[in-house]
């Protein structure tokens, strides 16, 4: 699905059904270097279980207009401004990684915007070292490569999504690669990596909020570690989840992060 946003397309993968914006809605926002393909199976499962589906590309990625956003408030902002195209007033508003910061920013900006935060593999503050930022700065494939070796906890997924033996390094460094290539005028990684580590608003949204939030934290994440995780739950009220994974916990994962987000749906509508 294809939408206007400050007169660029903004490319939103709708699960599999058509998008419709009478029906209960959830928008999912990926993280640094990603695009709405690391959602397919909870997008998928919600648009097919009566829940319209977003699943955005960010600017800059995928199949979304550049160029980058560079500001965490202004991707929380952003987000506000494809619901408003696609007619949604309110959506459960769920974000892994960078995106948990951004949909944590849009659901402050307009706290009736959102009926449920869910954020996966999110921390505050979300430092990155300087040394990841100085190689990321210099050599960015290199930095991909070092991230992929922290992001996961095993090598090859289990009977499941994406399918039994496939190989998460492989897959994830090729669309990290690719979406850093998408982008002509800059370093994306470096960006964005900048963009996690610069964050400092988490305290202010916190009092702006108006939704019930759960955080789904990876046990063996080493990019946002479940501790950091677990302190911005305490300052957001959440519910947290805990699956056995790293950082890319919807794919290292998928059937125990499908439960728990369900759980966070379902305890909306209780």
């Amino acid at each position: 699905m294809k939408l206007q946003v400050q007169d660029r397309t903004a490319y939103a993968y709708t699960g599999g059904k058509p998008f419709d914006a009478g029906l209960p809605a959830v928008v999912f926002v990926h993280g640094a270097l990603h695009d709405h393909s690391c959602w397919n199976l909870l997008a998928r499962w919600c648009a097919h279980h009566g829940r319209s589906v977003l699943a955005l590309d960010i600017p800059g990625h995928g199949r979304s207009d550049g160029p980058p956003l560079t500001g965490i408030e202004s991707l929380g902002t952003w987000v506000l401004q494809v619901m408003a195209a696609a007619g949604l007033q309110q959506a459960a508003l769920v974000g892994h990684s960078m995106g948990s910061l951004a949909v944590l920013e849009a659901a402050a900006q307009s706290p009736a915007a959102a009926s449920q935060l869910v954020l996966l593999g999110t921390a505050y503050p979300m430092q990155v070292s300087d040394a990841l930022l100085a190689t990321a700065r210099d050599d960015p494939l290199q930095a991909i490569d070092l991230v992929n070796s922290w992001s996961y906890s095993s090598t090859a997924s289990k009977p499941s999504f994406p399918g039994p033996g496939n190989w998460l390094h492989g897959t994830n460094r090729a669309l990290m690669r690719r979406m850093q290539a998408g982008w002509t005028g800059g370093n994306l990684f470096h960006l964005e990596f900048s963009m996690c580590n610069g964050y400092r608003g988490a305290e202010a949204a916190a009092a702006r909020l108006a939704c019930p939030t759960d955080c789904i934290l990876g046990a063996a994440d080493q990019m946002t570690p479940a501790r950091s995780g677990q302190a911005l739950a305490r300052l957001l009220g959440a519910t947290v989840h805990t699956v056995p994974a790293g950082h890319n916990l919807m794919v290292e994962a998928p059937d125990a992060v499908l439960s728990s987000l369900r759980a966070a749906l379902d305890a909306e509508n209780a």
